[in-house]
């Protein structure tokens, strides 16, 4: 394996297959990078060891390297995670490229940026797909996989195979769109709540309260259609759709559509502020993974 990048994003993946029991050759040009590494496996490693993942697992097997090529070399699988921009990204491929082998797959996380604006940065796009996860990735199952015409027969398939293995959930996302799937639906979500809070109808914390205390909850055991279908009784969705027609009409003709404005910024910071009770993003985050760590284990044997 190589991670092309040690950031936030870079090190959870590296954790992630380093308790697979890959090895892994992590490049990033920063004299800190493998202090900061390091730190992100050892604070992975007992939360994946709880989650029954790091039995093959060895945290020592990672080298660190400032050159690209010298990561890359010998790698079957790239994930590329350097900053979302597009001279980085391009420069980057045009390096690594004739060093990789012929079956090499390169994924990258990008999250942004489409997969046809860094196919650019390559001469043969062949082996390089679209691998974006959610972050924290070595916790959050999701990857969205994408190829297109230029991407060689059966790699999407190989990749999707690839992050299974590593005990992720993909789906192949069949279309190029900005943001792939799951940014959308956040980003859809997202703008009716800056709607409800902006126009007064419920502070940034209620509004957050709502949903991880209502639908969110659902949500994290299937998704938004299929729970409908669970919402009419035996007509399914089908007799949903019937029944609420008019009422989601109406929700949607009323759903707002705010800009992420300077105003906007100065109300979502107060609301998270107010929210948060000068908890630390260190704090959070700890609070985060330990809710996302009980969510897990509760539904393994459900999953499995």
């Amino acid at each position: 394996m190589a991670v092309l990048g040690g950031g936030v994003i870079g090190a959870s993946w590296a954790a992630l297959f380093l308790a697979a029991g890959k090895s892994v050759a992590v490049f990033d040009p920063e004299p800190t990078v493998e202090r900061s590494v390091r730190r992100g496996v050892e604070t992975a490693w007992p939360i994946l060891t709880g989650l029954g993942m790091t039995d093959a697992g060895d945290p020592d097997a990672v080298t660190f390297h400032s050159d690209p090529r010298s990561a890359v070399q010998g790698a079957q699988f790239v994930q590329e995670s350097v900053p979302e921009r597009l001279d980085l990204k391009h420069a980057l491929y045009r390096e690594i490229e004739p060093e990789l082998d012929a079956s090499t797959v390169v994924a990258s996380s990008a999250s942004g940026l489409t997969l046809t604006e860094m196919q650019q940065g390559w001469r043969d796009p062949g082996g390089f797909v679209l691998g974006h996860p959610f972050n924290p990735p070595h916790l959050i199952p999701l990857v969205e996989v994408l190829g297109n015409e230029r991407t060689r027969p059966g790699v999407v398939r190989q990749t999707r195979g690839f992050y299974e293995s590593v005990g992720k959930v993909t789906i192949e996302v069949q279309r190029e769109v900005p943001g792939h799937v799951a940014n959308r639906l956040q980003a859809a979500l997202w703008r009716e709540v800056i709607h409800l809070v902006t126009t007064g109808v419920a502070s940034v914390e209620d509004v957050d309260t709502a949903v991880w205390a209502g639908p969110g909850l659902r949500w994290a055991a299937m998704g938004p259609t299929e729970l409908f279908h669970l919402g009419a009784g035996e007509g399914g969705i089908d007799e949903f759709c019937a029944r609420y027609t008019d009422s989601f009409n109406r929700w949607w003709d009323d759903l707002g559509a705010p800009r992420l404005d300077a105003e906007t910024r100065a109300l979502l910071v107060e609301g998270v502020a107010d929210a948060t009770d000068g908890g630390t993003v260190e704090e959070l985050a700890a609070q985060r993974d330990a809710l996302l760590v009980a969510l897990l284990r509760s539904s393994q044997e459900l999953r499995s």
